[in-house]
């Protein structure tokens, strides 16, 4: 799973080890042993912006006119999640 997120000042990527500075936004996502985004449990990884666009985990994307940077997959669609549909 794949949490967007703004920096407090104190967080540093997970992968190059870059300090990421308040209030830079960047990419928590859960993953397996593998390095690959699991839905459900694995460990969380803290991306800079960077390092989640070379991992694909981010990108920007034309909205009204601007380039907005996304964290959303599929091309910003957002997909369902069955676990908290069934809540």
């Amino acid at each position: 799973m794949r949490r967007g997120c703004l920096s407090v000042g104190t967080v540093n990527c997970d992968i190059c080890n870059r300090h990421i500075p308040y209030p830079e936004r960047y990419v928590m996502v859960d993953e397996d042993g593998k390095g690959d985004e699991v839905r459900l449990g694995g460990k969380s990884v803290r991306y800079c912006i960077e390092c989640a666009q070379k991992k694909g985990y981010a990108h920007y994307k034309e909205i009204k006119g601007e380039m907005t940077l996304t964290f959303l997959r599929d091309g910003g669609d957002v997909i369902s999640d069955p676990v908290a549909e069934n809540d």
